[in-house]
């Protein structure tokens, strides 16, 4: 039986902010899979922005955000509850939920850690990559269903292939009908959508559906800009898991790194 399609709100951004930590999404925060669900994308990022907002300190960023996709993410109506696990002086564990339907949609925790002036040492292995100029345009829609996707403008690099590929990605709509998310909060909106860049199969009927359970980002930046670069490798096990894993760029170069866990599912 087909679900019903949501309650969504009408507006020029990814959600309405309801107030009290309460939200309801747009048609660009609509999932790839189902068309009655939420991308992941966006989702993330409002997580990350609330993360943000919860008793922030100025002199702490942060460094770590985990994503746990505990089943389908519902369109519509849902609410974000954040709380402090860890308070510390130098470190600390934050911990939001995006809660929808009486259910734990995603749990995401983040470490804040303190900053220090660490100029004098800072060294980074990660390649830099063509810039968007360089790059031409990618129709996304053409492979992918759902709003966020359509939301999305999207360059793709020379040598893309399935399996492997750089492509840029940014967006004009807001996270919020506020429109006062900072840069952090909107690029992490984007980073989910390293698992469909450069796919190892194409998706859809007669092929293997391939959705990742978790998203795990490392940054030893504060990214900055619109702009998200996504220097991306996915590759297959033979048990019906994967691995999406993804260097991750503004364009002051890279700045740290994503991995999703994924389940292989035959259609």
């Amino acid at each position: 039986m087909t679900a019903a399609l949501p309650d969504l709100a009408d507006g020029d951004y990814y959600y309405q902010s309801l107030g009290g930590g309460h939200f309801r999404s747009t048609i660009h925060a609509q999932g790839a899979w189902n068309e009655h669900e939420q991308h992941m994308a966006p989702a993330s990022g409002l997580m990350a922005d609330s993360l943000e907002r919860h008793e922030p300190r100025a002199d702490m960023r942060m460094a770590r955000l985990s994503y746990e996709i505990l089943g389908l993410i519902p369109g519509g109506g849902f609410q974000i509850e954040t709380t402090t696990l860890r308070p510390g002086r130098t470190i600390e564990l934050l911990q939001a939920e995006l809660v929808a339907n009486g259910r734990v949609a995603i749990r995401a925790t983040a470490w804040r850690m303190i900053t220090s002036d660490t100029a004098a040492v800072a060294a980074v292995e990660d390649t830099a990559i063509p810039a968007p100029d360089e790059c031409k345009p990618l129709d996304g829609p053409a492979i992918w269903p759902g709003g966020y996707i359509r939301s999305l403008e999207m360059r793709v690099a020379e040598g893309h292939r399935p399996g492997a590929g750089i492509v840029w990605l940014r967006t004009q709509h807001p996270l919020t009908d506020k429109a006062d998310s900072g840069d952090l909060a909107r690029l992490m909106g984007l980073v989910d959508t390293a698992n469909g860049i450069a796919a190892r199969v194409p998706p859809g009927k007669d092929s293997y559906a391939f959705p990742n359970l978790d998203l795990q980002i490392h940054m030893y930046r504060r990214p900055e800009g619109e702009w998200l670069g996504l220097d991306n490798a996915v590759s297959f096990g033979t048990d019906g898991i994967g691995l999406t894993s993804t260097v991750l760029h503004d364009l002051q170069g890279p700045f740290g790194r994503a991995e999703q866990i994924l389940t292989l599912r035959g259609t």
